[in-house]
């Protein structure tokens, strides 16, 4: 398959100024979306030790450990997820259509649950009590590279898809050898994908809590959670930086991406890369990620489950215990997810439509909004959602650790998710149906209902199914604005690992990592590997 150009200006000469309803429903997203922000940025300024904080020296080692590992996972997941996606898609790796799903894998582990793994299975105690526990920077280098390299892996897999042979062709008619053919042809058309996969993974990274807090690793996120009750400036504060790093990154990203749509046209075949005597060695590269980010904790999990605990009757307790403590959370996890889905689709649909369909600075600045508030960690997101809903009048202080204040973060933080592939679905559907029903007289609403709908629903189900999947695996947000007593599997692997419940820590990871891959696969692998 090959990429033509189509240039957007194009698209938008034929887009109609949106209607008073449509303006009004965008505004009233774009006001939701931004709140939070507005009020971190209010919170942290308004209390006077704004500079103080910022001079602060206690604040200085927690903002470097978050860039530098950062900085260091993006550059590791670039180059891994890189080669791992040249080698599954050109060269003539045996396997190579396991390995591509395969490799995909790490993908439905959460970070803090890698993290619980390593803990477990280390140090004095652990499975391999003769290998000490990587803690502090080390161990979550690891762990976060370990479970984020997918993040440019897919898109670069993605993008290799869509090269065009012919130049690669011509270098090795050349006579140039297959490696300086992958280096100076075949990388160069991969730079959009690599270099926007790994800002995606520097922007996990900096969002990451649950990793970080276990393997004792001081960061912002960190530093944030831990004085959120007893110092709340502080915390505003840091989670302004935090944000402000984020949307510099999401700027930059924006930086790198094409300024025309690619629309994908049928190429021939491409050759594969002989490995020839290297072949062994690319075996071991690709077996190493899988053995090490899905293999292994997955063995974990299942050792402490038939090892059993050694707590016995409180919790889980191993192998043959009843599971009926796993229907609260399991419950919990879908009824949230499932309303945050269905909550972000319908709020973020207007956004989409005008986007597509409409045009006006008012549209563009709605769309950028939604997608920066994207780039804001949950936790920062939930810090401020807490303080704005606390300083309200006492009609909003009610919803302080209620369920809606709840998938009000998810939709803030995941938003974006819903509103992309909104786009999308919309953007496939051709104008001229419209049109047409206009000039029959049919109304706006009308035309949506009748026409837009039913050929976009499939697409709006699959936004609503990646904010559920980002939803099942998300722990910051839900520490903080969840209702007390309300339990999701996250929040339970969480606790059980603090009070050292291996085995409940063992069949509750297993129940979400098998919960996340049904998800995974029918919404991002299927799609993602299918190209």
């Amino acid at each position: 398959m090959t990429a033509t150009l189509v240039p957007r200006r194009s698209r938008r000469a034929n887009q109609k100024r949106p209607s008073v309803l449509l303006i009004g429903l965008v505004c009233a997203v774009t006001l939701i979306f931004v709140a939070p922000l507005v009020y971190l940025v209010l919170g942290a300024w308004s209390g006077g030790r704004f500079w103080e904080i910022l001079a602060s020296e206690s604040i200085r080692q927690p903002l470097f450990n978050s860039l530098a590992l950062g900085i260091s996972v993006a550059v590791l997941t670039s180059v891994v997820g890189t080669a791992l996606a040249v080698l599954v898609s050109r060269t003539d790796l045996p396997g190579r259509r396991f390995w591509r799903v395969a490799l995909a894998l790490p993908l439905v582990i959460p970070s803090f649950v890698g993290a619980t793994a390593l803990l477990a299975a280390t140090g004095r105690g652990g499975l391999l009590s003769a290998i000490p526990t990587p803690t502090g920077f080390w161990g979550a280098f690891l762990v976060l590279s370990l479970f984020s390299y997918p993040y440019v892996y897919l898109p670069v897999l993605a993008r290799l898809a869509t090269t065009s042979p012919s130049v690669e062709e011509a270098s090795r008619l050349l006579g140039k050898p297959a490696m300086a053919t992958v280096l100076r042809v075949l990388l160069p058309q991969l730079r959009t994908a690599i270099v926007g996969g790994g800002l995606l993974v520097f922007l996990y990274v900096l969002s990451d809590f649950g990793a970080v807090s276990l393997l004792r690793f001081d960061t912002l996120t960190r530093v944030i959670y831990g004085a959120r009750l007893l110092d709340r400036e502080l915390s505003l504060t840091l989670g302004l930086i935090l944000a402000v790093l984020a949307l510099a990154v999401t700027l930059l990203a924006r930086g790198t991406v094409e300024t025309s749509v690619p629309q994908v046209t049928r190429a021939r075949a491409r050759g594969l890369y002989g490995l020839g005597r290297w072949r062994p060695l690319g075996l071991i590269v690709v077996a190493l990620p899988f053995f090490f980010g899905i293999v292994a904790p997955v063995v974990v999990f299942l050792i402490w489950v038939f090892r059993g605990s050694t707590t016995i009757g409180v919790g889980y307790s191993g192998w043959g215990d009843d599971l009926g403590f796993l229907a609260s959370p399991l419950g919990g996890s879908t009824l949230a997810a499932v309303s945050a889905g269905v909550a972000a689709v319908v709020i973020t649909l207007p956004v989409a439509f005008a986007v597509v369909r409409r045009s006006g600075r008012l549209v563009r600045l709605a769309g950028s909004v939604v997608t920066s508030v994207f780039a804001l960690p949950g936790l920062v997101v939930a810090l401020a959602l807490v303080s704005w809903v606390i300083n309200a009048p006492s009609a909003f202080g009610a919803f302080y650790q209620t369920f809606p204040l709840l998938i009000l973060g998810y939709v803030l933080h995941f938003g974006a998710q819903s509103l992309r592939s909104s786009q999308s679905a919309l953007g496939s559907v051709p104008p001229r149906f419209d049109e047409a029903a206009a000039t029959l007289g049919a109304a706006a609403p009308r035309r949506f209902a009748s026409i837009d709908l039913p050929l976009v629903l499939p697409g709006l189900l699959a936004a609503g199914g990646l904010v559920l999947l980002s939803t099942l695996k998300e722990l910051p947000a839900t520490l903080i604005l969840a209702p007390i007593g309300f339990e999701t599997l996250a929040t339970v692997i969480w606790n059980a690992a603090e009070d050292g419940f291996y085995a409940q820590v063992g069949i509750t990871s297993l129940t979400l990592i098998a919960l996340s891959a049904v998800l995974t696969w029918a919404l991002v692998l299927r799609r993602e590997l299918s190209r």
